[in-house]
């Protein structure tokens, strides 16, 4: 996917060049074609996301398709603090741009940035930036959380024999909106099968720094307390996923659990035929060259995407096909 966006990439660079369309100029409501000036597209590229693997993979993708396209590019890289990210995303706007690349924050946390890219008039194209439509992107593509709740849940039905009876702990972290989002529709999904949910409710981690920890304490402390209570954990993401396995383990449990992102560890752990059942892949470099495609369109002519939200199937991955699968973690 990588290799084709690269020659996606050259292309379009090279075409941009041919009709004097690679320009951008100071920004603030132009955009697109600036009449064939030499100044160079400018684009305002943040995430807040970039200590996790797949923020730190978008953060180096998004500089060397920038330097591929010859873009005068800012990224600016937010580690979960919004109170710096945000004023020096507006900071940035302030000084002009013709675009705007959010990955992996969602829209919920930078109403400020919005903002100021609406007064100055530039567009924000993103990946994963909430789970439903907005018009505070020009567009977003994110995954399909519907998708990935029908995958895993299904996987759990073929290898418990059925839902009915059985007892599935779920487990979910509320600030990540996919994750809230999918966590509360897995909760549904099971209930409507006959399954019982156990603690009666979503078991929510408080931070992804300790999800792992959080997850075994929680399938740890269940099982104590009820020993072979518990038929399966259906996890939001992969690090929680990999604490709740280890305390099914630890325990001598028949348990499953399923999880999402496709981590080399959820993969391995797969393979292993134990506790991990099942994972999801999410497409982030197909995501990508999406995105770019936007971006590319709007740099030429300044054509907008016609839709401003869309929501990609994913793949399940499990033992049969685990060995296909490149890590969320690896890749380039």
């Amino acid at each position: 996917m990588r290799t084709r966006y690269k020659a996606l990439a050259v292309v379009a660079a090279a075409a941009l060049a041919l009709t004097g369309c690679s320009s951008g100029g100071s920004g603030g409501g132009g955009g697109g074609d600036t009449g064939g000036t030499d100044e160079p597209f400018k684009v305002i590229a943040f995430t807040s996301g970039n200590q996790t693997p797949i923020g730190a993979w978008w953060v180096k993708a998004v500089q060397e398709q920038a330097d591929e396209l010859g873009w005068d590019l800012t990224m600016i890289q937010g580690d979960f603090d919004f109170q710096k990210m945000n004023p020096a995303v507006e900071s940035a706007i302030g000084q002009g741009a013709d675009a705007i690349f959010d990955g992996y924050t969602d829209v919920a946390s930078i109403g400020s940035i919005v903002t100021a890219a609406k007064d100055a008039e530039i567009p924000i194209f993103a990946m994963d930036s909430g789970t439903e439509p907005t018009d505070a992107f020009a567009i977003n593509i994110t995954t399909d959380q519907q998708g990935i709740v029908d995958q895993t849940v299904g996987e759990f039905e073929e290898a418990l024999g059925g839902l009915e009876g059985k007892n599935i702990m779920v487990i979910g972290h509320d600030p990540h909106p996919g994750i809230r989002l999918r966590a509360g529709l897995a909760q549904e999904a099971f209930e409507e099968a006959g399954a019982t949910i156990a603690g009666g409710e979503i078991q929510k981690v408080t931070s992804p720094a300790t999800g792992r920890t959080e997850a075994l304490a929680l399938v740890a402390d269940y099982l104590s307390a009820n020993p072979d209570g518990l038929d399966g954990v259906w996890v939001g993401w992969d690090d929680a996923a990999l604490g709740a396995a280890q305390a099914i383990t630890e325990a001598g449990s028949s348990a499953k659990v399923t999880g999402v992102d496709a981590t080399s560890e959820a993969i391995a752990g797969i393979q292993a035929g134990g506790a991990f059942l099942a994972t999801v892949e999410q497409p982030w470099p197909s995501i990508l060259d999406s995105v770019m495609e936007a971006l590319l369109a709007y740099q030429e002519d300044g054509t907008l995407p016609s839709e401003n939200f869309e929501a990609v199937a994913t793949t399940l991955v499990t033992e049969a096909n685990a060995a296909d699968i490149t890590p969320s973690d690896q890749l380039e």
